[in-house]
């Protein structure tokens, strides 16, 4: 394997993309958990690639604000503060439910076939596993913020999204399904393409999300 400091090479570029995606997935999932240090050459080793992909995937992290130095000077993954989740919430409360109503003249049946379904299966099993229910609710609210067809918008939301999802996943439970009936509401809303209805749907989903971690935090 290549060793060397640079990226000069469209191999390198991906290596370096795909372990970024790879430590992203990690800090989101909370297999790295706010607080731990980074270790470069451990992470290097654990993910097969060299220093130069690693140290650019980490530059990238931190440059996005989820990897800090802490009181040491060390890389650590950033710990999401409920003042920092609520004020991300606030920006999706803010930005989602005019998401979704852009969205709605867009969408069609055909396109909420999957999401449907995934719902479906996780309505249906008495213990779903946590795993499909973060990748559902991933793909429903990514496929909004895409089809509100505004990239900043979406770009915005992505971004309050992750902070979230941080913080929501390092909570023990709260509901043993949860969102699904506001979830259920928000798709309906956008398969009967009505705006106002998809509207109102998001924001009474983000605001039972706040609640519910207000009451178990």
């Amino acid at each position: 394997m290549q060793m060397d400091d640079g990226l000069n090479e469209v191999g390198d570029s991906s290596l370096a993309d795909e372990t970024y995606r790879s430590l992203l997935a990690d800090i989101l999932s909370a297999r790295l958990a706010g607080g731990s240090v980074v270790q470069q050459r451990r992470l290097a080793t654990k993910h097969a690639v060299s220093r130069s992909p690693m140290r650019h995937a980490l530059g990238r992290l931190e440059g996005e604000g989820l990897l800090v130095r802490n009181e040491k000077g060390l890389l650590s993954v950033r710990v999401i503060s409920l003042k920092d989740y609520l004020d991300s919430l606030t920006m999706r409360m803010l930005l989602e439910p005019t998401a979704a109503a852009l969205a709605s003249p867009h969408v069609s049946r055909l396109e909420l076939d999957p999401l449907t379904r995934m719902l479906d299966e996780i309505e249906a099993d008495p213990e779903p596993d946590p795993e499909m229910v973060w990748a559902f609710d991933d793909a429903l609210h990514n496929y909004i913020a895409s089809e509100s067809r505004n990239p900043f918008m979406a770009t915005t939301i992505g971004e309050m999204r992750r902070y979230t999802t941080i913080f929501e996943r390092q909570l023990p439970v709260v509901r043993a399904k949860p969102g699904v009936r506001e979830h259920r509401a928000i798709l309906l809303a956008l398969a009967s393409n009505d705006a106002e209805a998809a509207r109102r749907a998001m924001t009474d989903h983000l605001e039972v999300v706040r609640q519910g971690v207000l009451a178990n935090y």
